[in-house]
């Protein structure tokens, strides 16, 4: 008997998670475990059915498929399977059928409780699986039946050559042959290797023929300086957004280094699909007055139940509604400032909220301030008071109502200077009451919209620089987020509204995304990041090592997942003919959709109680 325990030991030694026990639980385990053998055809567990064991494939080989008859995975020699029926305390969710004869490892459940409870490393391995799942859910909802890929198209992919360039040195004439011989509508002027400045053919007729330059000029002298430029890795479809609200038809490509790759045109973009939401820009970007863009606001549903039908992520929704947000946002802006004339002093609209984090669904208001120069007067405020009153009473036209807490830039309070800014948030990082708890939480997502970028990008350095030792404030913040209780059940039921008209409902954005944002914002603030998307918070996050990178992994696919079937939701509700909601009949989910969430929510839990480890929540009054 001695020799067949060593003889198993050894087997389970060769694979993982068994290769990192110590050799004294091995050998108990084994001790514990029996030998099942299994005809070629034998079904060794089915969906619904219970278990109390979890076993080990020591030859042969098993195959799992789901409840429709779809293979999800083949066990191989050393692989354990039926374990998440012990890990959920649940029936099985697959169907386990051994494909040839093969001999089984069963392990019963105290033994593997044990193990569990003895060695972390041990429980982890099992409890990942969840993860794995998760993320061929998220595949697997994302399985178009149509294009959509051009929603992620990155700059990067449209560049076909390499960056056509000149010194600032060289001859208007010589770099005007360049770009005729290259067939190139404009050349980049490079200095050492760095971008200083752009020329278009458009320069060479208005600024070289129509003002009669010499054509032996050096190339600096009619360069756009300092021209707009986008990273390789920023979508095509915002390139042209941000192209067209600054009049611009170039525009150069860098690198995550900051090193030249190639130079885009309005044109390149232009030649994507034509059903993509990029075309209706252009029409904002040219409406004169406030009905046309209400019209114009008024095909975003459409737009986003296309995009679902398309199967595109719920990331890339998120980018293109927030965009087109934008762009109408902008549109109002540059609308008042025609009509009250220039500001009289600097100033920056920002967006908050799900705005801001380039998150936006259709069921969100508006959440905007304004940060102003110091320099303002009592007397000039009330210009930007019109001109934040036009903007809001547009926004409300094109389908966005006003925020029920005033979080608005029509508020005086949030319409206030870069050192009262400061003030605000010196305040809240201070004396963390439930107040600045709430306000901290609303204004640390800020994103620039249009004005003088300098003088959020400057008071945004200046927080995050003194959030870091805001201890108490982030563990109030920590606290609020770990509030946020994901609709799960003791035994891993979802739960449901009990009261109101969403009795009977799931909330998918309290517990949910709005818990998963929360934390991605808590992570983020603890190390000082700038980052303001959650996604890009959770990989932040992970990279500074606040999160681990399986639980920074799991949480990325979270809320990929909540968002998706959320926007999903949404989508149907506008296809109905209904106003857009959080609340979602779990009738309406399939057996596939309600099983993975549950496994979001419980990533969800086990993230608030790491940080909840993390930070003395249970000392805070």
């Amino acid at each position: 008997m001695d020799a067949q325990v060593t003889e198993v030991a050894d087997f389970l030694a060769a694979h993982a998670p068994f290769r990192e026990l110590p050799r004294p639980l091995l050998s108990a385990l084994v001790s514990s475990a029996s030998i099942r053998y299994a005809r070629r055809g034998t079904r060794i567990l089915s969906v619904g059915e219970s278990s109390r064991v979890m076993f080990v494939l020591r030859s042969g080989a098993v195959d799992i498929t789901d409840s429709e008859g779809v293979l999800v995975e083949r066990s191989d020699v050393g692989t354990s399977f039926g374990m998440s029926t012990l890990v959920e305390r649940a029936p099985s969710r697959y169907d386990f059928t051994a494909i040839e004869d093969s001999l089984l490892l069963v392990v019963p459940e105290p033994s593997f409780r044990d193990l569990c409870q003895s060695d972390p490393g041990f429980e982890s391995f099992y409890t990942s699986a969840h993860a794995a799942r998760l993320r061929r859910a998220v595949g697997q909802l994302h399985l178009a039946d149509r294009g959509g890929a051009v929603l992620r198209t990155t700059l990067g992919d449209l560049l076909r050559r390499p960056p056509v360039a000149a010194a600032p040195t060289t001859s208007i004439r010589e770099a005007a042959q360049v770009m005729a011989r290259e067939h190139v509508s404009a050349i980049l002027v490079l200095e050492d290797g760095h971008l200083v400045g752009v020329v278009t053919d458009r320069d060479l007729r208005s600024r070289v023929l129509a003002a009669g330059r010499d054509p032996a000029e050096p190339l600096a002298t009619v360069m756009t300086p300092d021209p707009e430029t986008a990273r390789s890795d920023a979508l095509a479809f915002e390139a042209l957004m941000a192209m067209v609200d600054r009049n611009i038809h170039h525009l150069p490509v860098l690198d995550v280094a900051g090193q030249v790759l190639g130079l885009v045109s309005s044109t390149d973009l232009m030649r994507l699909e034509h059903n993509n939401p990029v075309y209706l820009v252009a029409d904002i970007a040219g409406a004169q007055d406030v009905g046309v863009l209400a019209e114009l606001a008024s095909r975003i549903p459409v737009i986003v139940e296309q995009l679902v039908a398309e199967d595109a992520s719920a990331r890339d929704i998120g980018r293109v509604v927030t965009s087109l947000g934008d762009a109408i946002e902008r549109r109002l802006l540059t609308l008042a400032e025609t009509e009250l004339g220039p500001p009289p002093v600097a100033y920056c609209w920002v967006v908050l909220g799900s705005q801001a984090r380039h998150e936006q669904g259709l069921a969100s208001d508006q959440d905007n301030a304004m940060v102003l120069s110091d320099e303002v007067t009592s007397e000039q405020d009330h210009y930007f008071a019109q001109l934040a009153e036009r903007v809001s009473s547009g926004l409300e036209a094109c389908g966005y109502p006003r925020c029920p807490g005033e979080v608005m830039a029509t508020n005086p309070r949030w319409r206030v200077s870069v050192s009262t800014w400061r003030s605000h948030f010196a305040r809240w990082l201070e004396t963390p009451e439930p107040e600045a708890v709430l306000n901290g939480s609303i204004f640390f997502d800020m994103r620039p919209l249009r004005g003088d970028h300098r003088l959020v990008e400057e008071l945004r350095s200046q927080v995050l620089a003194a959030t870091g030792q805001a201890d108490l404030f982030l563990a109030y913040l920590a606290r609020h987020a770990v509030s946020r209780r994901p609709p799960l059940g003791f035994f891993r039921g979802l739960v449901l509204e009990k009261e109101g008209e969403h009795r009977d409902s799931l909330d998918l954005k309290s517990g949910g995304v709005a818990a998963i944002v929360e934390l991605a914002r808590v992570h983020a603030l603890l190390h000082g990041l700038p980052e303001v998307g959650s996604q890009a918070r959770i990989a932040a996050a992970t990279h500074a090592g606040s999160l681990s990178p399986g639980l920074g992994a799991e949480l990325a696919d979270a809320l990929e997942f909540v968002s998706y079937l959320r926007l999903r939701h949404q989508g149907r509700q506008v296809r109905m003919g209904q106003e857009p909601d959080n609340f979602v009949d779990p009738g309406q989910l399939t057996d596939f959709e309600r099983r993975h969430l549950r496994d979001a929510f419980r990533i969800v839990r086990s993230a608030q109680q790491a940080l909840g480890q993390r930070l003395p929540l249970d000392s805070l009054s």
